[in-house]
């Protein structure tokens, strides 16, 4: 076999049409061997002689796309110094573009011996592990254009590949839960006609199923547990995974931006899965341990603000580029419009605290690729002082934890939570106006993949996750949630009326608050989980979407509400008062020609909110006008905008209360939305008011009058 030089830049393998390129990173190693895999079990070794700043390089003709790979490192095996070295233990390459296999549990992926940790474990792990896959980077994109949709018209609808796709009745079966069904027309056409503008995938990294779960018959089915940073995770693929999955992701990606529909990732750079000391040696460990991870003062353990026993180093400069170099791939060469940083403080932790300009964030600003897409975080992490809504720099987004609770306080009704939901309704002033961000920056949801579903949130008082084998310690335990009267499934109707009115009034409410709303896929069709608020392990029919068939027609809690959730979407896209772009002023906007604030609050009885009805404790009902002649931003070409006017009545207490339409702010409206009703009102067939009329709205109710333009 023919071996030349080749490059130390890029770093993975690269394949030019001849052969491949192989790099990569060790300042631990002593030797680092690639090791060329044959179907037969056999492996051609070839060590990597040429170095340069610590990085092995070898160039070697005739190597083909499909080529399974691995290397061997041969270094000090010395936890007291944090150096865990071990060439019987075959590694993943860090920047594999495609992952072949998986995991077969046993002690061969060990560094250790189950019944001596401190000594070294020397058995073979190649039969048990995955391996590298060398990749065809050629693809015909044809003429794929990214639809770069601004945030103000931005809808995102999370999902899971799996999850979301599995029980699909329109899809062929063999293209169930994979990336191909992400591409089928059926797919597509459920999203647009939703109004989705953004696909946010949960992890689609190659992850690990963790041992422990393995052998519990459980799976790791979120995926948030990374090994392969730029590998499409290869079990989402329907033809194979010799670097097929790669093929497929791009083609499902293409045919979603036909449609206009954004792809963003949920990315997990905050830790591996290789786990803690008593973790196995995949990757990271094996290749250089204290470069790519925070270690303790004690070396031979690891620093853990994640909750999953490991964090990546963000000060290193080597992991800072696997995260960069990550970033700008599925960019460039995968075409995702945007990202979902998983536990993003833990990005910001460049020594202890969380700093927010730390290095990672300097980079991204900087970066002329990764700085344009939609970055979006999760603005917290499980280590000290990592709750940090608000606190992200100002080209972030991020999830508005604040928003969720407040809206399931309000609507729950606890005391005293008025005040703070009128803040998050208008996107949340207090937390990004400070830095010069917009409402934009606040991405509003009630639900989302970790928690309750909708129906679940209305349906169970307590988690009941029975089912993930520990003995339902696991999961959030303060939900906010409210049964409506009983635990569970139940017959009584008046409660399954208020429940399906509880999930109207949340659907309402977040698309008709300020900033991006956020969806939970099947939350539409008011999937239930049965009281699982922590699915992560849940492979089954219990975690995966429950779509309607044709009989199910307009049966409350599924069609109904998947027609009223379209309905709100699309109030929201054809309405620009419900999505604006600047802050409300909170009083006449200049050069609008209206005298009227551009925002007003009002008690039920119509008369303007006064300090002392928002301090009230059980204060949990008013009505808010919305001024589409006042709205201060600009169209794209400077033209002025302006939209029809609304009222949001909100009647979150336990009675029916009257509500009379505020005087001076208009004469005649039209009711619009009525959560009362099973059909939430279709558009155009609501009934007329006055102002000074009364409207009833019985309790946890929430009704919206528009008056045109």
């Amino acid at each position: 076999m023919q071996v030349w030089p080749g490059e130390a830049y890029p770093l993975g393998a690269t394949y030019d049409g001849a052969g491949t390129n192989f790099a990569v990173f060790s300042e631990a190693a002593d030797r680092v061997e690639l090791c060329l895999l044959h179907d037969d079990g056999s492996e051609t070794a070839v060590e990597l002689r040429e170095s340069d700043a610590f990085v092995r390089h070898a160039y070697v003709p005739g190597v083909m796309p499909g080529q399974r790979y691995g290397f061997r490192v041969h270094g000090p095996y010395a936890p007291e110094r944090g150096l865990r070295c071990n060439s019987a233990k075959l590694l993943l390459d860090p920047y594999a573009k495609a992952i072949s296999g998986a995991i077969r549990w046993g002690e061969e992926v060990y560094g250790y011996h189950f019944d001596a940790p401190d000594r070294r474990n020397d058995l073979d792990s190649a039969p048990h592990m995955m391996s590298s896959v060398v990749v065809n980077p050629y693809f015909d994109w044809g003429d794929d254009r990214r639809p770069r949709t601004e945030y103000h018209h931005t809808v995102i609808y999370e999902a899971h590949v799996k999850g979301l796709t599995m029980r699909h009745p329109g899809l062929p079966e063999e293209l169930r839960g994979t990336y191909a069904a992400l591409a089928h027309p059926a797919l597509i056409e459920h999203l647009t006609e939703l109004g989705v503008t953004a696909l946010e995938l949960m992890p689609v990294h190659q992850f690990v199923n963790d041992h422990r779960l393995v052998d519990m018959g459980l799976n790791n089915y979120w995926g948030y547990n990374t090994i392969g940073f730029f590998a499409p995770h290869n079990a989402y693929a329907s033809w194979g995974d010799r670097g097929q999955q790669v093929l497929e992701f791009k083609s499902a990606v293409r045919a979603l931006h036909e449609a206009g529909i954004e792809v963003i990732l949920d990315v997990v750079y905050n830790h591996t899965a290789e786990g803690n000391h008593l973790g196995p040696t995949l990757s990271f460990r094996g290749l250089d341990n204290p470069q790519y991870y925070r270690l303790t003062d004690d070396p031979r353990y690891y620093m853990d603000t994640t909750g999953t026993g490991n964090s990546l180093l963000m000060r290193s400069p080597h992991v800072l580029q696997l995260i960069m170099d990550s970033l700008r791939y599925w960019v460039t060469e995968m075409h995702v419009d945007g990202f979902r940083f998983d536990l993003a403080a833990t990005l910001a932790r460049q020594f202890h605290e969380v700093d927010r300009l730390s290095s990672f964030f300097d980079l991204v600003q900087q970066d002329p690729v990764v700085s344009q897409v939609k970055l979006i975080a999760e603005p917290w992490d499980v280590g000290e002082g990592g709750y940090q809504v608000g606190n992200f720099p100002p080209m972030w987004t991020e999830w508005n934890g604040k928003y969720r609770d407040t809206v399931r306080d309000l609507w729950r009704g606890e005391p005293r939570a008025l005040a703070e939901f009128a803040s998050r309704l208008t996107g949340s002033s207090d937390l990004y106006q400070d830095d010069g961000r917009r409402p934009l920056a606040s991405i509003n949801f009630v639900t989302c993949h970790d928690g309750f579903t909708l129906h679940d949130l209305v349906s169970y008082n307590d988690k009941h996750n029975q089912a993930n084998g520990e003995d339902n310690r696991d999961g959030e335990s303060h939900n906010r949630s409210w049964n409506c009267g009983a635990e569970g499934e139940t017959d009584d109707r008046a409660v399954l009326e208020l429940r399906a009115r509880q999930m109207r009034n949340f659907v309402a409410t977040l698309m008709l608050s300020q900033g991006v709303p956020m969806l939970s896929h099947g939350d539409e069709f008011a999937r239930t989980q049965r009281g699982n608020n922590n699915a992560y392990c849940q492979d089954s029919e219990l975690a995966w979407v429950k779509w309607l068939d044709a009989e199910d027609g307009a049966e409350e809690g599924d069609g109904g509400l998947l027609a009223f959730t379209r309905a709100m979407v699309w109030l929201r896209r054809d309405h620009p008062v419900f999505r604006r772009r600047r802050f409300f002023h909170g009083r006449p906007v200049e050069g609008t020609h209206d005298d009227l604030s551009d925002i007003a609050w009002f008690t039920p009885q119509g008369k303007e909110m006064a300090q002392r009805d928002w301090d009230r404790a059980q204060a949990s009902a008013l009505t808010v006008f919305l001024n589409g002649n006042a709205i201060s931003e600009p169209g794209p070409r400077g033209e002025r905008i302006s939209d029809d006017s609304f009222l949001l009545m909100f009647n979150a207490s336990p009675k029916t209360l009257d509500f009379v339409v505020p005087v001076n702010h208009g004469r005649q409206w039209q009711v619009v939305v009525d959560t009362a009703r099973a059909d939430g009102v279709p558009p155009g067939t609501g009934p007329k008011v006055r102002a000074g009329e009364r409207l009833t709205l019985v309790d946890r109710s929430m009704t919206v009058l528009q008056r045109p333009v």
